[in-house]
């Protein structure tokens, strides 16, 4: 089974992504631990375009993946091999609740995590309001030519109950 669910930050994705991948004993990949070279001095570097297109191209080989995050632009093969495209429909209130609670989590320690600002937390706020009303519409567009696996979703019931259905 393959899996691609998009979404902004903090309507669940990696939270599904890891439900499904222990259910259903898939490997789960956040696209974040692709997009960003992590082994920077610097944070916010991006990985190098080749870096990252083999970094997929190594997932995608796998009979089975759920790949998970924000970005489509250079996913096409991502969605073109994929069983199901999941778009999450996470309301606003829901995933503002999420960031701030995550953030309030890190800054206590109690989840590890990259060094955050208020700053950074209102920035992020931000970027996933606009993520939802500019890049949500864009990607639908993206994904119009794989619109028979493009499922929108609220939950990870709703994922098993596509995936339980199509079976």
């Amino acid at each position: 089974m393959k899996i691609h669910i998009l979404g902004g930050s903090g309507t669940g994705k990696t939270y599904i992504a890891n439900k499904i991948a222990e259910q259903y004993n898939i490997r789960h990949f956040d696209l974040d631990n692709i997009y960003w070279d992590h082994m920077s001095n610097t944070y916010g570097t991006k990985m190098s375009v080749k870096n990252r297109t083999q970094k997929l191209n190594d997932i995608l080989k796998n009979n089975d993946w759920i790949i998970e995050g924000v970005f489509y632009d250079w996913l096409q093969d991502s969605f073109s091999k994929a069983d199901y495209i999941f778009i999450l429909t996470t309301k606003p209130i829901v995933f503002h609740y999420r960031i701030i609670r995550r953030f309030i989590r890190r800054k206590f320690g109690i989840e590890k995590s990259k060094k955050e600002t208020l700053k950074s937390l209102k920035d992020l706020l931000i970027w996933t309001n606009k993520y939802q009303k500019y890049n949500i519409p864009k990607i639908i567009e993206f994904l119009e030519p794989y619109k028979g696996k493009v499922f929108f979703v609220k939950n990870l019931q709703d994922i098993n109950d596509i995936i339980n259905y199509s079976k």
